[in-house]
C-alpha cells in the first residue's frame, strides 16, 4: 500500500472534528485557531515496539496508550487537550493491525474532543510518536518546581497495578480470574487524569504525572522545587485487585517503583488543602494524600507508620543509551 493511499484509508475521514481546525489531513500544514486567552502546551512522546509496550500487544492498546501518554502529560500542566499529530513508523502494512489501531487512537480522541491534525507515515521499526497541543489560561499552569517545604503531596487513583500488570503478561506473575484481567488492562490501557489536571491547576503548587515510577517522579518534583518529602507507604492507595494477587509489601513495591500508571502527584498547600476535596467532586476520581514536603533539599524519606522505611529499590523506570 502505498503512503497516501495508507492515510486516506486509515486517518483523513474519521475521528473527532474540532470547530478550531481551519486545515486539517491532507496538507503540508494543519493550521488551527488558538483561543484568545489561552496558551498553547505542546508536548512530544514517542513509543517503541519492545520499549515501550510488547510486541505482543493488541494494536488497539498500543493506539489508545500511544495517545494517553501524550494526554496524561498535558494534564499534568492542567492543559485542556485540543489536537494531536500522529507518526507512524512500520516495517509493513497489516491491515488487520491498522484498522484495530485505528478504533483505539479514536475512541480515545473521541472521549477527550480531540482531533487528529496531521502527521507522518513511514516504513521502519515499529514506533510511534505524537505530538499533542492544549490550551491553558495565562498563568494557571501546572508546574514541577512550584512545590514549597509544608506542602500536602496527593496522587489520584490507585498506584502499582500497571507494573503487575507487565509481569503478569511476562510471565514472572500468575494472577487468574478478574483480578488478571483488571491490572493487565491498567496496563494496556491507561487512563489520562485530565479533568483533575484542569481542576486542580489554581490549587495545586507542583504537579507531574507518574510514566516512571512513584519514587522516581516525585523525585523530580523535589529536584526542581528544592525540596524534600515523608511519604508514608502505608498511606499508598492500592486496588483491590493488586492486594489479591501479591502481599502487603510486594504491592508496595509496586506502588513506589512501577512505571506505566499515568495518575497524576500534585502538591497542595495547607491554605488550599480545604477546597481540594470540593474541586475533585467533578472528576469522580480519588486522590489520597500520601505525605508532605520538608525542607530537606531533594532528601525523600519514607515511612511505614513511625519506623523509616527502606524500598527495595530508589529508582523507578528510567530510558538508557
Amino acid at each position: 500500500m502505498k503512503e497516501f493511499d495508507l492515510i486516506s484509508r486509515y486517518f483523513s475521514n474519521g475521528g473527532y472534528k474540532r470547530r478550531d481546525v481551519v486545515i486539517g489531513i491532507g496538507d503540508d500544514c494543519a493550521v488551527t485557531n488558538v483561543p484568545e486567552n489561552q496558551q498553547l502546551a505542546v508536548t512530544t512522546d514517542t513509543l517503541v515496539a519492545g520499549v515501550h509496550f510488547l510486541d505482543s500487544a493488541p494494536a488497539k492498546s498500543v493506539a489508545y496508550k500511544t495517545v494517553a501518554v501524550n494526554l496524561s502529560d498535558l494534564a499534568a500542566m492542567g492543559a485542556e487537550p485540543a489536537w494531536i499529530s500522529l507518526s507512524l513508523s512500520l516495517p509493513e502494512v497489516n491491515e488487520d493491525w491498522l484498522a484495530e489501531f485505528v478504533e483505539g487512537l479514536y475512541e480515545l480522541t473521541q472521549y477527550y474532543s480531540v482531533q487528529l491534525i496531521g502527521g507522518d507515515t513511514v516504513k521502519g521499526p515499529m514506533a510511534m510518536t505524537i505530538t499533542a497541543q492544549g490550551f491553558i489560561p495565562p498563568g494557571s499552569e501546572l508546574t514541577r518546581s512550584g512545590a514549597n517545604p509544608g506542602d500536602w503531596v496527593y496522587v489520584t487513583g490507585t498506584l502499582g497495578d500497571a507494573g503487575v500488570g507487565l509481569d503478569i503478561l511476562q510471565n514472572k506473575l500468575t494472577v487468574e480470574g478478574e483480578a488478571r484481567d483488571v491490572l493487565v488492562n491498567r496496563h494496556y490501557y491507561p487512563t489520562p487524569r485530565v479533568a483533575v489536571g484542569t481542576a486542580i491547576r489554581r490549587i495545586a503548587t507542583s504537579c507531574i504525572d507518574l510514566s516512571d515510577g512513584l519514587i522516581s517522579d516525585l523525585g523530580h518534583v523535589l529536584e526542581a522545587s528544592g525540596c524534600g518529602a515523608n511519604i508514608h507507604v502505608d498511606r499508598l492507595p492500592l486496588s483491590r485487585a493488586m492486594t489479591s494477587a501479591v502481599d502487603t509489601k510486594t504491592a508496595i513495591e509496586y506502588a513506589l517503583s512501577a512505571g506505566d500508571d499515568y495518575e497524576l502527584l500534585f502538591t497542595v498547600s495547607e491554605e488550599q488543602r480545604g477546597i481540594l476535596e470540593t474541586s475533585l467532586a467533578s472528576t469522580n476520581v480519588k486522590a489520597t494524600c500520601i505525605g508532605q514536603l520538608s525542607g530537606h533539599t531533594e532528601k525523600l524519606s519514607l515511612f511505614k507508620g513511625d519506623k523509616p522505611y527502606e524500598a527495595a529499590t530508589e529508582n523507578g523506570y528510567e530510558h538508557s543509551f
